[in-house]
């Protein structure tokens, strides 16, 4: 069965002859039917961006009972609940004290960072160390002691911000992410900051000062270079994917537990086993989101929660055991859709109720 007839059918084109002929090709073998259901998932989380992806992974195998089967029976078959499962998703050690973009200064002083107070930074001596946008913070020069002041950037659900430090490096963070750095950097010792949530880096080169990311029990250290670190306080892993250069990744209390990355691979730490292990990837899946994207890649729809959740600002409890279980392939552009449009796809794959209350998202099954 060619790919234009399923893609038809989804899209609700198809006249009542080629729908019999679909439903007969789907029943002709589990292959088929495997086939449909990929494809549909793909369809379904991909018609935000009118792209749809070749690469799918099976996730559901439901044999249809009987041939004679209409068109809403059969459609019906997916529906099938597998078991009861409530997934909550309840964060409330997110980062949504405040909707605006929250700075605290070393000496305690806290600043809100909107569009209406745009500003230049002063350290404690009154000398300029930065200048202050909507969305970035540019710092630039090092101190010339020892001395480091530290500032801490909290960024909240729904919002991406930039921040150039001290030595030049480039460091985008995203939703719900908090950033501990130095004012200025000191002449002696490393470069080191601490982050919790997700962030990607652009690493000006210094031999002499390594650049280190403090993130949960891991330390990543690089040289020079370019990558993505994901550690959100609700996860039990640590994400680093290479993008350029090279850095590596070892256990803070074990640093002969260390693992070097090349380009094109990630390294995951686990809370638990305490293990760090290496894979290769596509690092653009990873880094969609600085380019205001959601990349999902045979994602579960428990992970796209917490995504949507952190990107637009929502909590998302899924009491439909069907979704629960589901996967998906695609790209959304983040500023062209919303959490209404994305609910509205996912549904033309696995049909459910939901109900929204200020922030809130109940998902629930069909009557």
């Amino acid at each position: 069965m060619k790919s234009n007839l399923i893609y038809k059918y989804l899209s609700n084109e198809a006249t009542e002859q080629e729908v019999k002929m679909l439903f007969e090709w789907i029943e002709a073998s589990e292959e088929n039917k495997k086939h449909f259901i990929n494809t549909k998932k793909t369809w379904a989380i991909t018609a935000l961006s009118g792209t749809t992806s070749c690469r799918t992974t099976p996730v559901i195998n439901i044999k249809p009972k009987n041939k004679t089967i209409s068109y809403l029976k059969y459609a019906a078959v997916f529906l099938v609940l597998l078991g009861l499962t409530k997934l909550a998703f309840d964060f409330n050690q997110k980062t949504k004290l405040s909707k605006e973009i929250v700075l605290e200064l070393g000496n305690g002083r806290i600043e809100y960072i909107t569009k209406n107070n745009q500003t230049a930074l002063l350290n404690n001596q009154g000398e300029l160390i930065a200048e202050r946008k909507v969305n970035e913070i540019v710092y630039f020069g090092k101190v010339s002691d020892n001395k480091v002041v530290y500032n801490t950037l909290n960024v909240p659900y729904g919002k991406t911000f930039k921040i150039t430090l001290s030595d030049g490096s480039v460091v985008s963070l995203n939703s719900g992410t908090t950033l501990r750095y130095p004012e200025q950097f000191g002449i002696n010792g490393n470069r080191k900051v601490y982050l919790t949530g997700e962030a990607f880096f652009e690493v000006t080169k210094d031999k002499q000062h390594p650049f280190i990311v403090n993130t949960n029990q891991v330390d990543i250290k690089v040289l020079g270079t370019k990558f993505n670190v994901s550690a959100y306080p609700e996860t039990p892993t640590v994400n680093s994917t290479l993008v350029e250069g090279s850095i590596q990744m070892s256990e803070i209390n074990n640093k002969s537990n260390v693992i070097l990355l090349q380009p094109n691979q990630m390294a995951t730490w686990q809370n638990h086993s305490r293990k760090i292990t290496t894979k290769s990837v596509d690092p653009s899946f990873y880094t969609a989101w600085t380019k205001g994207e959601l990349a999902f890649n045979d994602t579960p729809f428990s992970t796209i929660a917490k995504i949507i959740q952190r990107t637009y600002d929502v909590e998302i409890i899924n009491e439909n055991a069907d979704l629960a279980k589901q996967n998906f392939t695609g790209t959304i552009k983040i500023s062209e859709s919303s959490v209404e449009n994305i609910l509205e796809l996912l549904k033309r794959d696995t049909p459910f109720n939901y109900s929204i209350n200020k922030n809130t998202i109940i998902i629930s099954n069909l009557p």
